[in-house]
């Protein structure tokens, strides 16, 4: 049993990479700087283009804005501590900073899941309800539907931060990861975590399955009407509008799938520079961070989201056309 009168530990070390050997460490730190620089001025660039051209601030780029103002903020909260400890061995983290930088991490985690739900949403009434969609996806009903994601994100993360907050730390400090997180964290602790662990695993599932279950159903739609669709062209105009976005999705959701299932099924194994890798993927990598952004504005440019309804309705209605 732990006594009452435990020192806590006060700070935590980030360890990154174990298995990284210190004669790459400079070049690493480079590496995710250059991530961190290119992501955050080429968000920028997209928010000040968003808010100069008034023909992008449509339902479709409300959406983009939102998934490049998260980028900005997840790289912003994860990467300058990892650089810091690669490029100066700067690798402490106070137990609060780290309590703070664990919700924000989980918070635009969530966050990014709420808004490629939305983006799925908008795609499967653009082209199943290509007649209803000016009418039911308006600027306005997409902000709202964007700041109730902006919202309700920091549900769930908050209930795990309020839980290992008062989770005793006495003994190891030692976080192999390049963040702090709630499964890294929760091993250091000194006490019993069997309930809180299910508890948290269980938030994860939800916030993992319930927008990719969504996801899923808008897609498979998305694709049935598209194949019904009796022009050739139509239909490959139509998909490349959802290209970008599978592919974001794709990107995003299948390394956190992997990542999540480990502790979960003991079949499943993996060394902690491969799931730290993984993370990396789908936390950076699987964001709409430049590259991405540029191609995705430039296609969407180029077919307006009402517009990519049209090809689809004219197989079935001369009122299409209109």
């Amino acid at each position: 049993m732990l006594q009452s009168n435990y020192t806590r530990v006060s700070v935590f070390v980030i360890v990154g990479f174990p298995g990284l050997h210190p004669s790459f460490y400079q070049l690493v730190a480079w590496f995710f700087f250059f991530i961190y620089v290119i992501t955050v001025v080429g968000n920028i660039l997209l928010v000040v283009l968003f808010a100069l051209e008034r023909s992008l601030q449509k339902p479709m780029y409300i959406i983009m804005l939102s998934l490049a103002l998260s980028d900005i903020g997840v790289c912003t909260v994860s990467l300058p501590k990892v650089i810091a400890r690669y490029w100066w061995d700067d690798a402490g983290i106070s137990f609060y900073t780290c309590l703070i930088q664990k919700q924000f991490i989980h918070y635009f985690g969530t966050l990014t899941s709420l808004i490629m739900m939305t983006m799925a949403m908008d795609r499967y009434l653009a082209i199943c309800f290509p007649l209803r969609y000016t009418e039911l996806m308006t600027n306005r009903t997409m902000s709202l539907l964007t700041a109730l994601s902006w919202v309700s994100a920091m549900i769930v993360p908050g209930i795990t931060t309020i839980q290992t907050s008062q989770m005793p730390f006495c003994g190891p400090n030692r976080i192999i990861h390049f963040y702090c997180n709630t499964v890294s964290m929760n091993q250091l602790s000194c006490a019993d975590i069997s309930s809180q662990s299910t508890v948290s695993v269980s938030l994860s599932m939800f916030v993992l399955f319930l927008p990719f279950s969504f996801i899923v159903f808008s897609y498979v739609n998305i694709i049935v009407s598209v194949m019904r669709m009796a022009n050739a062209q139509g239909r490959m105009k139509t998909f490349s509008t959802c290209a970008t976005q599978g592919c974001i999705i794709l990107i995003y959701y299948i390394p956190r799938f992997v990542v999540n299932a480990t502790p979960i099924n003991p079949n499943l194994t993996m060394t902690p520079d491969l799931r730290i890798g993984l993370t990396l993927l789908h936390r950076v990598g699987g964001r709409p961070s430049p590259p991405v952004v540029p191609s995705c504005v430039s296609s969407l440019c180029t077919t307006s989201p009402g517009a990519v309804s049209i090809p689809a309705a004219s197989s079935t209605s001369p009122s299409a056309r209109t």
